[in-house]
C-alpha cells in the first residue's frame, strides 16, 4: 500500500509538472506572438509613411475640399519638401471626391529649387485639370519661396495681419579673418580652381567674386519675379518695392493684388470651392525619416553658420 501511494503521488506530481509546462509553454507562444505582432505594426508605423485624411468638417453633400499643408522652412529633408507636397497634391487631385485644393501656407520661405518643383506642379495640374480650383490660404506668414508657391493658385486669401512678400533672394554667411588672426591661427588652404574656395570664411573677401554671386542671386530673383508676375497676372498693381523683399500684411498686400481676398480654411472650402467637408492629404513622416531629417537639419544648420546659404527668406 506504501509503495502504491508513492507511486500515485510520484504521478501525480509528474503530471502537475508536465501540465504546468505546458501551459507555460502556451502562455510563452501566445505573449511571444502578441509581441512580434506589436514590434510588427511598430515597424510598419515607422517605415511606411502615412497620408493624414483627416475629416476637419463632417459637413453636407457630396465631395469634400482636400488640404495640403506647407508649414515650417521649404527644404529638402524637411516636412515641407518638394517631394511630399508634390505626391500629396496629386493624391488629392487624383481622389474623385476632391472638389478643390486648399494649399495652407505657413512658411517664412526656403529653398528656391524646392519651392520651384512645387510651382510647377502647381501649374501643370492647372493645365491639365482647368475647372479644378487650387486656393492658397496662409494663416501667420506666406513669405518669400512660401509666397513663390502661393503665386501658382487660382487665388490668395490672407488674415489682414498675415505677413506676405518678401520677393527676394539672400546667401549669407560669415567672415573670421580678423578673428583668426587674433588667435594666431594660420589658414591653409589649397585648391585647384581659381574661386574653388568660393566666399571661403577663413579668408578674405574677394570682391570679384562677390560680384559673381551676386550676378547669381539676381538669377535667381529675375525666376522668381517672372514666376510672380506670370502666377498674378493683371491683378498684380507693380511698383519700385514689390519686387525688394520688402514684406507688407495681408490688409497692405490687398491693395496692390499680392493676395486676392481674406479668408481662412473653413470660409474657403465653404463659400468659395462650395464644400464644406475638408480632408487632409499632406503626407506625414515615418518615424525613421523623422529622425534623421532633424539629425540632417541640424547638420546643415551647423554648416550653414560657418558657409553661405541660398534661400528665398
Amino acid at each position: 500500500m506504501a509503495d502504491n501511494w508513492e507511486r500515485e503521488a510520484i504521478e501525480k506530481l509528474a503530471f502537475s509538472a508536465v501540465t504546468e509546462q505546458r501551459r507555460s509553454r502556451r502562455w510563452g507562444i501566445f505573449f511571444k506572438s502578441l509581441m512580434s505582432i506589436y514590434l510588427a505594426v511598430i515597424l510598419g508605423m515607422t517605415l511606411y509613411p502615412s497620408i493624414k485624411q483627416n475629416m476637419a468638417d463632417s459637413g453636407e453633400g457630396e465631395g469634400h475640399t482636400a488640404v495640403v499643408d506647407i508649414v515650417g522652412v521649404i527644404a529638402e529633408g524637411s516636412p515641407a519638401n518638394a517631394t511630399s507636397i508634390i505626391k500629396a497634391l496629386r493624391n488629392a487631385v487624383k481622389n474623385e471626391e476632391t472638389k478643390g485644393v486648399i494649399l495652407h501656407l505657413n512658411s517664412p520661405g526656403g529653398s528656391p529649387v524646392q519651392s520651384s518643383y512645387i510651382y510647377n506642379e502647381i501649374r501643370r495640374i492647372k493645365q491639365e485639370r482647368p475647372e479644378l480650383p487650387i486656393h492658397a490660404v496662409a494663416s501667420d506668414i506666406c513669405a518669400s519661396g512660401c509666397y513663390f508657391i502661393a503665386a501658382a493658385a487660382d487665388k490668395i486669401f490672407v488674415n489682414p495681419a498675415t505677413l506676405v512678400g518678401s520677393i527676394g533672394v539672400i546667401m549669407n554667411g560669415f567672415g573670421f579673418v580678423d578673428a583668426m588672426k587674433m588667435l594666431g591661427v594660420e589658414r591653409r588652404l589649397v585648391t585647384a580652381g581659381a574661386h574653388k574656395a568660393l566666399l571661403d570664411p577663413f579668408s578674405p573677401a574677394n570682391p570679384e567674386e562677390k560680384q559673381y554671386m551676386g550676378k547669381l542671386l539676381a538669377q535667381v530673383h529675375q525666376q522668381f519675379i517672372d514666376a510672380v508676375k506670370e502666377g498674378r497676372g493683371d491683378r498684380l498693381k507693380e511698383d519700385k518695392d514689390t519686387f525688394s523683399g520688402l514684406v507688407w500684411t495681408g490688409e497692405e498686400g490687398k491693395t496692390f493684388g499680392l493676395v486676392d481676398d481674406f479668408g481662412n480654411d473653413d470660409s474657403v472650402a465653404t463659400n468659395v470651392i462650395g464644400s464644406k467637408k475638408r480632408v487632409n492629404f499632406t503626407l506625414q513622416e515615418n518615424l525613421i525619416d523623422r529622425l534623421a531629417g532633424k539629425m540632417g537639419a541640424s547638420f546643415a544648420h551647423t554648416l550653414g553658420t560657418v558657409g553661405r546659404k541660398l534661400l528665398l527668406q
